[in-house]
């Protein structure tokens, strides 16, 4: 009996599970969290929508205060812990000092290898927690300063913010943070949420599963896309100048990068939502320079290609007015995803069957075996 496969590489439109946490459309433009549209739950705080992907329903004011609580806890990292990232934090990627940590993390946690669906729970809202805190001391030691201890009070965003400051930011600043890790906090079966999907599915723990998620998420085909498109904003330098940049570009068949989207084919929701939040920031910092290019830029691609921008188009300007050092683009990332990667841990548990999926041989099947003394 021949056995026949659909070879899908990259497993591009194959269907490997159910799920209730996340719903894309990518020719219509629509995303969903656990039901509720992007363009909704992108009004809410990232505590919001953390505990909804979580704990899969949004919560009412008692619970939310609840869980804020929970986080402001457990945002808190020890000394033995913050001593190694002296070690290895010098001359290493913020991506990567966070893939150690998380991993170093679980070798000082007791409960580490209690695996029921609530302490799954209860270890990936610790990472929740812990997340910001890592990245933050991971940009203050590599700069020669020392990390500052989470704020009891400031809510997710506005705590990272403080911790790489060392003072309360403005309003409009923390908000614009908070939106986007709204935004990045989900997106369906992307690389890292699999990853960490394929290592709970073994019955591992959960920081092993998030290690395998911030592994995949370093990749540059998945995460660093921000950074990347700021380059090319940058380089456009004039709002005047775009035009004749991307022509240049286009003529070398180069990829105008924070354009186009392996999903959407369309526009992006949640780049409208960051280009309105970078147009406000932009204007409040007083300087609309690399807003204005980055619009310019978006009405040549649409018009010319029909190729639209996605999140990191935007978020890159927003990285730029709040200060941010663009290298930390996929730390923040991970900050604001590990809530879905934790969602999915979850639900991959609770119904679970260990993912093992076929490859389609292509090699020799008659290969002679030749003794060691007798190779040539």
């Amino acid at each position: 009996m021949k056995t026949t496969f659909d070879i899908k590489k990259g497993l591009e439109d194959v269907v490997v599970a159910e799920s209730k946490v996340c719903f894309l459309d990518g020719l219509k433009g629509i995303l969903l969290y656990r039901g509720y549209r992007i363009e909704d739950i992108a009004k809410a705080s990232y505590e919001e929508v953390s505990y909804l992907l979580i704990h899969g329903k949004l919560p009412k004011k008692k619970e939310l205060e609840k869980y804020k609580r929970e986080l402001r806890k457990r945002r808190y990292i020890s000394p033995r812990i913050i001593k190694l990232m002296y070690d290895y934090c010098p001359g290493t990627t913020g991506i990567e000092a966070l893939r150690t940590t998380v991993s170093a993390l679980a070798c000082h946690d007791p409960d580490v290898l209690k695996v029921s669906l609530d302490d799954h729970k209860k270890n990936g809202v610790g990472l929740v927690a812990k997340f910001p805190t890592i990245v933050a001391a991971y940009e203050r030691i590599r700069k020669g300063k020392r990390p500052i201890k989470p704020h009891p009070k400031l809510d997710h965003a506005a705590n990272f913010l403080y911790m790489l400051r060392g003072k309360k930011l403005d309003e409009l600043s923390a908000k614009t943070l908070d939106t986007d890790f709204v935004l990045h906090a989900e997106h369906g079966f992307n690389a890292s949420t699999f990853a960490v999907r394929v290592t709970i599915s073994t019955l591992s723990d959960m920081h092993s599963a998030i290690t395998s998620g911030v592994g995949t998420l370093k990749g540059p085909l998945h995460g660093g896309a921000a950074r990347e498109a700021w380059f090319g904003i940058h380089d456009m330098k004039d709002p005047d100048y775009v035009e004749r940049y991307i022509e240049a570009k286009l003529a070398k068949h180069q990829k105008i990068m924070g354009f186009g989207h392996r999903v959407y084919k369309t526009y992006d929701p949640r780049a409208r939502i960051l280009k309105k939040m970078a147009f406000e920031l932009s204007k409040k910092k007083g300087n609309s320079r690399w807003y204005n290019i980055a619009v310019n830029a978006e009405n040549i691609m649409i018009k010319e290609k029909n190729i639209y921008p996605n999140v990191d188009f935007y978020s890159s300007i927003v990285y730029h007015n709040l200060n941010i050092p663009l290298d930390l683009d996929t730390p923040i990332f991970a900050i604001a995803r590990i809530s879905g990667w934790v969602a999915h841990a979850i639900e991959q548990y609770a119904d679970n069957k260990l993912i093992r999926p076929r490859e389609f041989y292509t090699g020799p099947k008659s290969m002679r075996f030749i003794p060691l003394e007798k190779r040539k």
